[in-house]
């Protein structure tokens, strides 16, 4: 937490302090791939293709199978088109709802690039399923992944005083639709 000098973050920032913090967690994969197979499996990234983009990847004990003997739904919901690093039939096979940018409507698409849709966009999406399992009483586990930290490092005008194109930007853009999507 101290070492954010820049204050990219500071609504995440903020949560630190008053929440848990784990300071100490490290990423141990090189791709965002496998950081889906750490975070919906809870294994380090294994030798060779990573376990999400394999055939015949279906019916693996993992977070969500967890879960859904309590009662939970589970749910994949990303900015991009899922089809891409075999996501959307990995999170199938297992179990999840998947989302993607083919279920979002187009006319609440206002800024995207060629990875998947901006943060908060993604992030309503996130919300009407929210509000939807509440509605029905359920308990809901969702795996949200955001694309905006890719380039061209793009973002909607008129979020955070920032130059567009650069990762510091995208970095604190990402933090407003966090702080964004918890204040809804």
């Amino acid at each position: 937490m101290d070492d954010n000098k820049e204050s990219l973050t500071p609504y995440l920032d903020k949560l630190a302090r008053e929440n848990f913090y784990f300071g100490n967690v490290y990423a141990t994969g090189t791709r965002t791939v496998r950081g889906l197979e750490a975070v919906s499996l809870n294994l380090p990234p294994t030798p060779g293709q990573s376990i999400v983009r394999r055939e015949d990847c279906n019916d693996i004990y993992n977070v969500g199978s967890a879960l859904r003997v309590h009662g939970y739904k589970t749910e994949f919901i990303y900015g991009g088109y899922g089809y891409f690093d075999n996501m959307n039939d990995f999170f199938v096979g297992n179990g999840f709802d998947v989302i993607d940018r083919n279920n979002i409507p187009k006319e609440e698409i206002i800024q995207e690039t060629v990875w998947g849709v901006a943060d908060e966009i993604l992030f309503n999406q996130c919300i009407k399923q929210l509000d939807k399992h509440a509605r029905n009483k359920e308990p809901v586990l969702q795996i949200i992944l955001t694309t905006t930290n890719h380039r061209p490092f793009t973002f909607p005008e008129g979020r955070i005083d920032a130059p567009q194109g650069k990762r510091p930007s995208v970095v604190k853009y990402t933090d407003w639709a966090i702080n964004d999507f918890l204040q809804q």
